[in-house]
């Protein structure tokens, strides 16, 4: 009887929402302002980037959040993100309007038949190829486009929204966090640190090694146990979130207007890729293609304008939810800049490493950037505020600076498969329709050996002096 009792207990207590959660962080970066005392650094622009000024840090005036400016922060955190927020609608409607052509469906099918259902093959191939692009600084938040593809990939194997999103999602974190050839955020970070350029690549590729093993494994674990089991999945008795299976059909054959329509969305996210290269072009460009993309594939289905208005609309409210909580996340990071006591907390953390053993504050540099990731999630903002401190740092320390770049790079990265203040994963989990609670039940052992090979990266950097300089 205690047993049936204790177990109905825990059968009742639910793990609370993603927006409850988030909205309790929040409230705690508002206590926050209160406890902890105002600062600032002095910050500089150089080539057309804004970052802190080492040793320029000041106390200032306090600017506790009251209960307004709590709720007022949700209203700012949407619109700083409104960008974010639009991307995650016009995908949603524009992947339903591709999803209605079945082109996805019939093209994956094609796939699964050529391979001979060898899903273990397509995972690894899948997850492989996304952390190679990832790897060399191409996709970037494009990988957000690619999310639909791995949920009907996924559909098409009979498994779930997790393997879909974990195939592409967590392989292109794989080859973003080891960022071997990045000319973005390493390039950034080692322009700061006066490295040369991509400079210390043996030990990223190693690291790169272990973290798309790790995925590949891991995916393909899960893969294989909800195979036998669709019962053991994180979602549940639905595994692809809200949808409803019985509207699940079997897949059309797969024809020659199908082909064109997997041709105009390759086509057009690689000339998405080109402009973000050649052109610098971000998250407002990549709207405006996707949009063109899906009125280039309704005209080739004949889809009517009409349809194609309502096809769209009912895919962008399917992810309102998932739309909703990247504001939200934003929130806490608006709190504690507008408090003015996110700087008081870099200081108050990295200025004391300065007395700790070389070894021990090499560590610890690691995992304050692990936890200051889970606040700015923005590789180039995180470096931005985090490397002008520690380039003088590891220089007291008497560390190489390459082992700085390294320690600010894992911890940028690891971290972010789990941030709920990430813009780019609360986007990938709506557009897959999984709720970050389900996807923090999948994904913690992949963070834990990430950190593991995290610390050996930088504890092998910290014995070698991982250089040059």
């Amino acid at each position: 009887m205690k047993r049936t009792f204790k177990s109905s207990i825990f059968k009742q207590i639910k793990m609370p929402d993603a927006f409850i959660i988030i909205f309790g962080i929040a409230l705690l970066a508002a206590i926050a302002t209160y406890i902890v005392p105002a600062g600032m650094f002095e910050r500089e622009e150089v080539d057309g980037i804004t970052r802190v000024i080492s040793g320029s840090f000041e106390n200032t005036e306090g600017n506790p959040a009251n209960l307004l400016d709590l709720f007022v922060a949700i209203q700012q955190g949407m619109i700083e993100t409104a960008n974010i927020i639009f991307l995650i609608f016009m995908i949603g409607g524009v992947v339903a309007v591709i999803e209605h052509t079945g082109a996805i469906d019939a093209g994956i099918n094609l796939l699964i038949e050529k391979s001979k259902g060898k899903y273990m093959v397509l995972i690894t191939t899948v997850a492989l190829a996304f952390g190679v692009l990832a790897s060399m600084g191409l996709v970037a938040n494009a990988v957000i486009a690619f999310i639909p593809i791995g949920i009907a990939l996924a559909r098409n194997l009979k498994m779930d929204a997790v393997v879909g999103i974990s195939m592409i999602y967590l392989g292109y974190y794989a080859g973003m966090i080891a960022g071997i050839f990045d000319p973005v955020i390493l390039a950034f970070a080692q322009n700061i640190a006066e490295l040369p350029l991509f400079s210390g690549m043996y030990l990223r590729v190693f690291i790169f090694i272990g973290m798309i093993t790790t995925v590949i494994i891991y995916t393909n674990y899960y893969a294989k146990k909800i195979k036998n089991d669709p019962m053991k999945s994180v979602l549940g008795d639905q595994p692809f979130g809200e949808v409803d299976e019985t509207e699940v059909v079997e897949p059309e054959k797969f024809t020659k207007i199908h082909a064109i329509n997997l041709l105009l969305f390759v086509g057009f996210l690689g000339y998405f890729i080109w402009g973000a290269f050649t052109r610098e072009w971000g998250i407002n460009e990549l709207v405006g293609v996707f949009l063109m993309m899906g009125v280039a594939i309704a005209i080739v289905s004949r889809i009517s304008p009409n349809e194609y208005i309502r096809i769209f609309i009912d895919g962008a409210k399917s992810i309102t939810y998932g739309a909703l909580v990247v504001g939200l996340a934003r929130a806490v990071v608006i709190i504690l800049e507008n408090g003015q006591i996110m700087d008081s907390i870099v200081n108050a953390t990295l200025v004391p490493l300065q007395a700790a053993p070389p070894f021990v504050g090499g560590i610890l540099l690691f995992i304050f950037n692990l936890c200051f990731n889970l606040l700015v999630t923005s590789g180039t903002g995180q470096a931005a505020i985090v490397m002008p401190l520690m380039v003088p740092i590891v220089d007291v320390l008497e560390i190489t600076r390459q082992t700085g770049v390294l320690a600010f790079m894992l911890g940028d990265g690891i971290t972010n498969i789990i941030a709920p203040t990430s813009g780019v994963l609360m986007a990938v989990l709506a557009v897959g329709g999984v709720k970050w609670t389900q996807w923090i039940k999948f994904v913690w052992p992949v963070l834990v050996i990430w950190f593991i090979i995290g610390l050996a990266a930088v504890s092998y950097a910290l014995l070698v002096n991982y250089g040059p300089y």
